[in-house]
């Protein structure tokens, strides 16, 4: 109503054809994703019951009971902000660790319009389990960038080669890190950071990102196929990202890094970048997190199916029944002048959704429980990644369900 009170004519002509057609395809998307949601709630609860048989062939008992993983760990931590390096961030270290450890690194990624304080909470939940975390901003698609495009300062949402340069970056700050904890002049970092033991966690397009870094390979045929500005873009807006990928030169760097072990996606883009192809050549343990209520990477396009395509042995398809795009994003209450705190985009809370802090919640847990299962190779931890503790974890106006493996039913 807004646009059209603007509209700089007495009226405007609507194609009602193309509407019905468009309004057809976003109905008949939502109906599949419930369809998918609820074969999905009906195989993790078919899961429950054979959960405790599973631990018990692979030598992994349960826990009595488990133990809140939502609760902060034993660690105290600090946070040093580095702006120098090649992507500004924001790195927690834990203290006390007993002599000779090292901790396994953590890189967050935040998505388009997000900045490092979005998963802040993250950092610090896994610093406290004895985690390095380093939490970057990309400049090139940053809230920066979006606050740049809203203002007229420029015509760009995303810089063209930022999802390219996102993956290649995380390499350069990786290689900028090892540089730093083997320096003897930074006494600092110096042997308290294992960088061969790298984890990454990601949001939307920093989902992607970290499916790239895990492995995940750019298949041009399956993007091209899917990229004609046709009614998919009103119900897949990531789309417009990763259609954008076919305007770069050619050949594609490469975007894997041998270092990253494990890989934590929430709400990932990935469906037309990568394809059934691209998403098999993932080997490494891998956690995709989904919400049914995601309008705009939708969750049986872009997370349910994509996770039918993973060949990983260790691979999680975490499920929150009436989540969104935004549940598990930080809002800060009250940004500080600190270069780590600014002002991201404002998301309505209609959009938000449902029980935020237990979104959060889900988050901390589950990548408490995968990091320690495979960069640390604790298996204490591994009970912890089956629907029983999900079950346990699960709210009621935000339930979830957790599967290692789905067929998806036509």
């Amino acid at each position: 109503i807004s646009i059209l009170n603007h509209f700089p004519t007495a009226g405007a002509r609507v194609d009602l054809r193309r509407l019905s057609t468009v309004t057809q395809s976003v109905l008949t998307e939502i109906n599949q994703t419930q369809q998918a949601v609820a074969q999905i709630q009906q195989q993790a609860t078919t899961h429950l019951g054979t959960d405790l048989e599973t631990d018990l062939e692979t030598n992994q008992a349960a826990p009595a009971a488990f133990a809140d993983l939502t609760a902060p760990g034993p660690h105290r931590w600090q946070m040093q902000s580095f702006n120098q390096l090649r992507l500004p961030t924001d790195l927690y270290l834990p203290e006390a660790l007993p002599a000779g450890v090292t901790s396994p690194l953590v890189v967050i990624s935040h998505g388009l319009g997000g900045d490092r304080t979005n998963f802040a909470y993250v950092a610090k939940h896994l610093a406290s389990y004895g985690f390095a975390v380093a939490v970057v901003e990309h400049p090139g698609s940053d809230a920066n960038q979006i606050n740049a495009l809203f203002s007229g300062q420029t015509s760009q949402g995303i810089k063209p080669d930022e999802v390219i340069r996102r993956p290649t970056d995380i390499q350069a700050l990786l290689d900028e890190l090892e540089a730093m904890v083997s320096d003897s002049a930074d006494s600092n970092l110096r042997g308290r950071v294992n960088l061969q033991q790298v984890g990454v966690l990601g949001q939307s397009l920093g989902a992607y990102t970290a499916l790239a870094l895990a492995g995940a390979t750019v298949h041009l045929d399956t993007l091209a196929q899917a990229c004609p500005l046709e009614t998919s873009h009103f119900i897949n807006l990531s789309l417009l990202v990763q259609c954008s990928i076919l305007k770069l030169p050619q050949p594609l760097p490469p975007l894997s890094d041998r270092r990253v072990k494990a890989a934590i996606a929430i709400n990932s883009i990935d469906s037309a970048v990568f394809g059934p192809a691209g998403m098999a050549d993932i080997t490494l343990p891998t956690m995709l997190i989904s919400g049914s209520a995601d309008t705009i990477a939708p969750a049986l396009v872009e997370q349910i199916r994509p996770f039918t395509w993973l060949k990983s042995r260790d691979r999680y398809l975490l499920m929150m029944k009436h989540g969104t795009h935004f549940s598990t994003i930080d809002e800060p209450k009250e940004p500080d002048d600190s270069p780590s705190s600014r002002s991201a985009i404002p998301v309505p809370l209609r959009v938000i959704g449902p029980d935020v802090e237990a979104a959060k919640n889900y988050v901390k847990a589950m990548s408490v429980a995968l990091f320690k299962t495979y960069l640390l190779g604790d298996s204490a931890y591994s009970p912890y990644l089956n629907q029983t503790y999900a079950t346990a974890l699960s709210q009621s106006d935000l339930p979830i369900y957790l599967l290692q493996d789905f067929t998806l039913q036509n």
